[in-house]
């Protein structure tokens, strides 16, 4: 692999063609490089100075973190672009312009000097682990070598596109049941710490015997006002032990992966995204010629969920050993009955990359459908939780009122 090049970030100042001064920024090694690439661009420099940024991607003073989307976006844009007929090095210039993100446009004019100083589009955009999967470095690779840049890059913006719907529909249905769970906490929190001690001092004025729903909330308040700070530190302990635990050990995270099958409602739907992510993801390696069990290598990796990752594997080692696929993905039970048929018609039929095209399509609308069943199934269990906690804290602070109020 070549060694990265290490860039930094210059202002610049020259005359272009027509005789206009212009301005603007380009990354390179040093002055002497920016100088040479503007003069190829037409433009005579007439001052270069180098611009102190913070690191790329790190989320310091007017740098954005790139995301996902950032990368799909980029690669959408340089498949129109190639489509075109513009040529690689320019389209990235034409590409960074129409990017807001900074350490994206520096991302962007990075793999434009890589590939300026003679290197392939794949070993550039390998240089970028951490933006760039190795099954989009490998299309990409596959695309430069076989002479259909054009073509790959094509399939891997749709793909990447497919995968951000498919994220987007899933982070949609965690985020609603979590969302409003955390507000029901927030407000039960604030009315336990600071509404019900007012109301405890007022009926401890009036000497009477408080009812036992509403004894039962003055505990619970003054447990809360003598532990909340407690409570506080140990869900962030316990929230950046889980986020470390998931980053760096494998174990920890495998576990929680199948656990989260076995949930009710949310396993179903983790399923569905694994399976259309299985069919995705070998519809594009498959047609874009890459052999079947290196395609199930990179398969492997973007499933998302260890028991598919593990039965993939399987089915990776079955296939290369002469078995056929569907039988491969029968013998290891998470698959549907109707993909593996689908995956035998297409095998049969020499049309594998389609008909796991038209599966991935149909979990993807299954994946849809589910979220919209399930925000339609959670929307009136959480008002009726939110009213019984909420509410049941309401009446219980004033069932003395209104007992006070008969007596009277």
């Amino acid at each position: 692999m070549a060694k990265q090049i290490k860039n930094s970030a210059f202002a610049w100042e020259g005359i272009n063609r027509r005789g206009q001064t212009i301005k603007g920024e380009m990354s390179g090694q040093n002055a002497a490089m920016v100088k040479a690439q503007l003069r190829k661009q037409g433009v005579n420099p007439l001052k270069v100075r180098k611009v102190a940024q913070p690191l790329l991607g790190m989320g310091g003073l007017g740098k954005k973190k790139i995301k996902s989307s950032d990368i799909t976006f980029f690669t959408r844009q340089m498949a129109t672009m190639i489509k075109a007929g513009v040529p690689l090095v320019q389209s990235f210039d034409i590409v960074a312009d129409g990017i807001d993100n900074p350490s994206m446009k520096e991302l962007i004019l990075g793999l434009r000097d890589t590939v300026s100083a003679g290197n392939d589009f794949a070993s550039a955009l390998k240089q970028h682990p951490e933006y760039f999967d190795e099954l989009t470095c490998n299309l990409v690779e596959s695309g430069e070598q076989a002479g259909a840049l054009e073509a790959m890059l094509e399939k891997v913006a749709n793909y990447k596109e497919k995968t951000e719907i498919l994220k987007a529909k899933i982070k949609k249905a965690m985020t609603y049941p979590l969302a409003t769970l955390a507000v029901a906490f927030v407000v039960t929190a604030i009315l336990l710490i600071k509404v019900v001690p007012t109301f405890d001092s007022m009926f401890r004025s009036f000497g009477s015997q408080l009812p036992a729903p509403t004894q039962f909330v003055v505990y619970l308040s003054e447990q809360a006002q003598a532990y909340y700070l407690h409570v506080l530190g140990l869900l962030a302990v316990a929230g950046a032990f889980f986020s470390q635990a998931m980053k760096r050990s494998p174990a920890f995270r495998n576990n929680f992966e199948r656990l989260t099958l076995k949930l009710p409602v949310f396993g179903d739907l983790i399923r569905k995204a694994a399976v259309a992510r299985y069919a995705r993801v070998l519809s594009t390696t498959f047609a874009a010629g890459v052999p079947l069990v290196e395609a199930l290598e990179s398969v492997a990796g973007a499933v998302g969920n260890v028991v598919y990752r593990e039965a993939v594997l399987k089915i990776r080692d079955e296939v290369s050993s002469g078995q056929q696929m569907h039988f491969a993905m029968r013998s290891t039970g998470v698959f549907p009955n109707m993909v593996v048929q689908m995956t035998s018609i297409g095998e049969e039929s020499g049309a594998l990359d389609a008909m796991l095209d038209k599966a991935a399509t149909y979990f993807e609308d299954e994946v849809d459908n589910a979220v919209d069943n399930m925000t339609a199934l959670l929307e009136p269990m959480i008002m009726a939780f939110l009213g019984v906690v909420i509410g049941g804290l309401i009446i219980a602070m004033y069932l003395p009122i209104f007992e006070m109020g008969k007596a009277i």
